[in-house]
């Protein structure tokens, strides 16, 4: 039973070392990879001078989970806990995963609280903090090579019906991430990012208003480098468009709400198709990303008779609906190219299935425990079977030599002349004599100093006090067993128990090693 502890230990720390670590390692380049490294869209000269781009790594939807998220009670344990292993995940993404590229710039495209625009100012600071901790923010703005932006989203800000009336939630916004609109270039590309919230308000709404007005001073210059338009919302598609082959859950159509008296946008999963042909005839940009629906979906628009692909990058949870969370990498180029699309390429990155590995925690669990209940009390049955097996071969490699072994039969017999009362002469084929040198296999045995015996010997004397193996007693021959059944199953459990103890004293530090090396800040 220690081997077999021994090895269940090997083979759970091994499980824990990938779930908890390798799995979040940098995926392989056949996987992920910068655009710009990939052949055939790369010569050799590309790839041989990565100066020439500008690394570009894309988070959407983090989405911290708070008192808003689950029908929990704030500040308890399973709420505690949910963010936890929530938080741990994306901080593992991020870390080992994401900043493992080396990116030059990281885009973050909205929803970073799931009850941003709900939070008061004192659980909006808890959030903060939670989040700064998970993408390692401190850090990153003290590092002059990694440039740092944000855009909106409807969780942060909330829609008109909420930020026309509460200002002070955008201003708040504002304060830590910066402006909900603004124009920056990378490379020679010019990212615009927008506060699509406000798109479809009101005309002479405030926010509204000024989206827009951001939007025609930003495309004023048509002669500008190529640009790629940041929303945080997608643009309007026609329903049931298809999203590529990445696409995991359903597709979901256009929804949009409204308040019934004045006619305010509480919630929207696209942009409005008479904003999104204004946009794209204003900015025309090369490509276009967004977040907002948590999956990843590809799709391409039509401006002024020009395709162009919008990517909606998946979440990065996997708390939020999606099994496959991921990320985005982004070659952007440094020198002038002849046309936009030269100057832009993507890679979408897939992260770990978290579920998927706690489910086979779960299921690996349940195999332990049924091995290390039955295993004991199975352990001669499964040398019975397997000698079963064996024989059973033997059986069948016998048949086939049987063919042989009758070309040979006239050399293991002898023929005797028999005369009939005719007159006529028959042969009959009999055994030949065993010679006088063997002897029955038995009678020597019995003539010798040692007898065996084909059976175990049962011993019942009155005064005979034997230890056996508790499998052997249980289990050898038909030999009954001196424990009852009821000491039989606590023995079984006893060492069961003992296994599963052995096996958590071995992978518990392990595991707990594994967490708090990933979340403790380096």
């Amino acid at each position: 039973m220690w081997k077999l502890s021994v090895f269940l230990s090997i083979i759970w720390a091994v499980n824990l070392l990938y779930g908890e670590w390798f799995a979040f390692l940098i995926p392989s380049p056949s996987t992920c990879s910068w655009p710009h490294l990939q052949p055939p869209s790369s010569s050799l000269n590309e790839v041989e001078n990565g100066s020439d781009y500008v690394k570009i790594a894309v988070v959407a939807d983090p989405q911290l989970m708070d008192k808003t998220s689950l029908p929990l009670a704030p500040k308890s344990l399973a709420l505690e806990i949910v963010q936890f292993y929530t938080d741990l995940y994306m901080r593992r993404a991020f870390v080992s995963s994401v900043l493992a590229f080396n990116p030059d710039v990281v885009l973050f495209l909205g929803d970073y609280f799931d009850g941003g625009y709900i939070l008061s100012d004192q659980e909006w600071e808890e959030s903060l903090g939670r989040f700064k901790h998970i993408f390692d923010l401190n850090m990153l703005r003290k590092n002059p090579n990694i440039k740092l932006y944000y855009i909106s989203g409807n969780h942060d800000i909330g829609y008109e019906n909420v930020n026309s009336r509460n200002p002070e939630i955008v201003k708040r916004h504002e304060r830590e991430f910066g402006a909900t609109n603004f124009k920056v270039t990378l490379g020679k590309v010019d990212f615009i990012a927008i506060d699509s919230q406000t798109l479809d308000g009101h005309p002479q709404g405030k926010l509204t208003s000024e989206t827009w007005d951001f939007v025609k001073n930003a495309s004023q210059d048509i002669y500008s480098n190529p640009r790629v338009l940041l929303t945080h919302i997608p643009l309007y598609r026609p329903d049931f468009t298809p999203c590529g082959p990445h696409r995991s859950s359903p597709i979901v159509n256009q929804r949009i709400y409204r308040d019934g008296q004045n006619q305010e946008i509480w919630y929207q999963n696209y942009v409005t198709k008479n904003s999104t042909e204004v946009l794209l005839d204003l900015v025309r940009p090369a490509l276009i990303l967004s977040g907002h629906d948590h999956d990843q979906c590809t799709v391409t628009h039509m401006s002024k008779n020009v395709p162009v692909t919008e990517h909606t990058v998946g979440t990065i949870s996997w708390q939020q609906g999606n099994l496959y969370p991921s990320f985005m990498l982004i070659s952007a180029t440094n020198n002038s190219t002849t046309t936009p699309q030269d100057a832009i390429s993507t890679q979408l990155c897939f992260l770990p299935m978290q579920t998927h590995i706690y489910l086979w925690y779960l299921s690996l669990f349940a195999m332990t425990l049924i091995t290390v209940l039955v295993w004991p009390a199975n352990e001669v049955v499964i040398s019975r079977k397997l000698g079963n097996i064996m024989g059973n071969i033997k059986n069948i490699y016998s048949s086939f030599r049987s063919a042989i072994k009758e070309k040979n039969e006239d050399e293991n017999c002898e023929y005797e002349e028999i005369w009939d009362a005719e007159g006529s002469m028959h042969l009959i084929k009999k055994a030949k004599k065993v010679s006088s040198t063997f002897v029955n296999e038995s009678t020597s045995i019995e003539r010798g100093n040692a007898v065996m015996r084909s059976k175990v010997r049962k011993q019942a004397g009155p005064d005979g006090d034997a230890t056996t193996n508790p499998d052997v007693s249980i289990y050898v021959g038909s030999v009954r067993t001196n424990r009852s059944r009821g000491k039989m199953v606590i023995w079984r459990l006893l060492r069961g128990l003992r296994a599963i103890i052995v096996i958590a004293a071995i992978n518990l530090p392990l595991y707990v090693l594994l967490v708090f090396k990933d979340w403790i800040d380096k």
